[in-house]
């Protein structure tokens, strides 16, 4: 009768660690692959242009506008005016913001495109710049878009500077 009353314990079954420790490692080689390949080895390197000397930037204006979900975008707009004699067929403008100390607190470097009027009236439409070169004597309104400004800018128009020139 003692043995209907004591209750045995069965054996918990040897679990089999070996597909667990598979699939861990193939987890791990895919991760390491994706990382590999996906990084970034030779960043975009701002290169300047000895020509650059030759495109005047002006009448810069930095902008806000409220988009369609509620974000703040904010844009740089201003006249690039091509006194050389080939035709600026794209570029990257580098962008350096300060604060009231004079300090960097943010450096981007960002594709330029132009402004051109829309055919059909209303807002201008921004295209890239290699269907709206910039020719030899030519100004022309650039603008790019800018996702995020640190909450210490100045507020003042930033250090600009025209690099990776694309020029025919």
């Amino acid at each position: 009768m003692a043995d209907i009353l004591t209750t045995t314990k069965p054996e918990a079954p040897e679990r089999n660690w070996t597909p667990f420790i598979v699939g861990l490692v193939a987890v791990l080689v895919v991760v390491a692959v994706v990382v590999v390949f996906t990084r970034n080895t030779n960043p975009k390197s701002a290169v300047v242009d000895p020509y650059a000397a030759k495109l005047q930037i002006s009448n810069a204006k930095v902008s806000a506008a409220e988009n369609y979900v509620g974000g703040t975008v904010t844009y740089l707009d201003a006249t690039i005016t091509n006194t050389g004699n080939k035709a600026l067929e794209g570029a990257d403008i580098n962008l350096v913001f300060k604060n009231t100390m004079d300090q960097i607190v943010q450096k981007e470097t960002l594709p330029l495109h132009v402004l051109v009027e829309n055919q059909l009236g209303g807002y201008p439409d921004l295209v890239d710049m290699s269907r709206s070169p910039i020719g030899p004597g030519q100004s022309k309104t650039v603008r790019t878009t800018i996702e995020h400004i640190s909450a210490d800018w100045d507020q003042a128009p930033p250090t600009m500077q025209l690099t990776n020139l694309k020029l025919k």
